[in-house]
């Protein structure tokens, strides 16, 4: 949820042009990490869970790119990209983690 807030604050100054591009796909796939893994929580197996933190996974590599994007495009500064990717790489160790946790429980 910190990055989610972390990156919309980050778009907003995005150019009004913008508006249903780039930033509208880096919003979306922000707001689907912490989606999917809530949606998997609430499956009935294991299995399906880990199947959702694995589009969550995904959703965080998708944003990865965004940014890297917005930051060539000049929508985001350096520093602003470094500490976006920093809270992403944390996020993918707590998924990265929990997904082994939940494969090697299902052992």
């Amino acid at each position: 949820m910190i990055l989610a807030r972390e990156v919309y604050s980050a778009t907003n100054g995005f150019p009004r042009e913008e508006t249903f591009g780039l930033k509208m796909q880096i919003r979306r796939a922000v707001v689907s990490i912490p989606a999917n893994i809530a949606e998997g929580h609430g499956r009935l197996t294991d299995l399906q869970f880990r199947h959702f933190l694995g589009n969550a996974r995904g959703s965080l590599s998708e944003l990865q790119t965004e940014l890297e994007l917005a930051c060539d495009l000049g929508f985001v500064d350096v520093g602003t990209r470094k500490r976006l990717m920093e809270l992403a790489n944390e996020v993918a160790r707590l998924l990265n983690g929990l997904i082994s946790k939940m494969s090697a429980k299902s052992e």
